[in-house]
């Protein structure tokens, strides 16, 4: 099989910082993992929250801890910081190797969309709070059996509220159908949702945006990897 994977991210409308922190993490045992948090409100507050948030998942999955378990020690530090006063949400997805899975873990309401071979676009529902606001969180973990055809899609409040202050909410199957039957990989699908949401905010987004996409395909299971980054740069003078 082969993993293919994009991601795009926008800043709310007129805000320099995105509140959005992603990352990825190869896994001690086989695999990767891609850590999405979003903290609470937007710009340079909210982008702390969400830096330290990935950070300590990061450092957890690169241990060898469990990827439940590693949310619950970013909840336990972004409580410890501030008492409950800030949070963030989180997901995590793992192409697991080890247990052959694809692993989604979340906490709080950003969204995880799964696409099963010969399926529908669906909702992974997450019963679990957002980080910081209490004690102890239990984050809602699936696991998924890896096979071709399998997709995966998270993103942040950006995407899923997307249209709804204009009167035309964005709908989020319906869109990804649209764009897989035009051109069905991963990176379509990521930079066309961003371009679905910016259209149904008017091209002034709400809230900060981030989507990020998984395909597995069919393929031979060596070779090459690459990765290519796009980020545009403020002028600093």
């Amino acid at each position: 099989m082969h993993l293919s994977v994009a991601a795009s991210k926008i800043n709310k409308w007129a805000v320099r910082e995105s509140g959005d922190t992603l990352e990825m993490i190869e896994r001690p045992h086989g695999g990767i993992s891609f850590v999405l948090a979003d903290g609470q409100s937007s710009g340079e507050a909210a982008k702390a929250i969400s830096i330290r948030v990935v950070r300590k998942v990061v450092s957890e999955l690169a241990e060898g801890v469990r990827d439940g378990a590693a949310a619950r020690a970013a909840n336990d530090m972004l409580y410890e910081l501030r008492r409950g006063k800030v949070s963030a949400t989180l997901i995590i997805l793992s192409v697991d190797l080890d247990s052959g899975s694809l692993v989604v873990t979340q906490c709080g309401n950003s969204g995880v969309y799964i696409r099963r071979p010969a399926g529908d676009l669906e909702l992974l529902e997450s019963q679990s709070p957002a980080l910081g606001f209490h004690q102890h969180a239990r984050p809602t973990v699936d696991q998924i059996y890896l096979e071709p055809g399998l997709i995966a899609i998270a993103c942040t409040d950006g995407l899923i509220h997307a249209g709804e202050y204009t009167g035309e909410p964005l709908d989020i199957p319906t869109a990804f159908e649209k764009i897989w039957q035009v051109t069905p990989t991963a990176q379509a699908v990521a930079d066309g949702l961003l371009e679905r949401a910016l259209e149904a905010d008017q091209n002034r987004p709400r809230d900060d945006t981030s989507i990020l996409v998984l395909h597995i395909q069919s393929g031979i299971p060596e070779g090459a990897r690459y990765m290519r980054v796009e980020v545009p740069i403020p002028d600093i003078h």
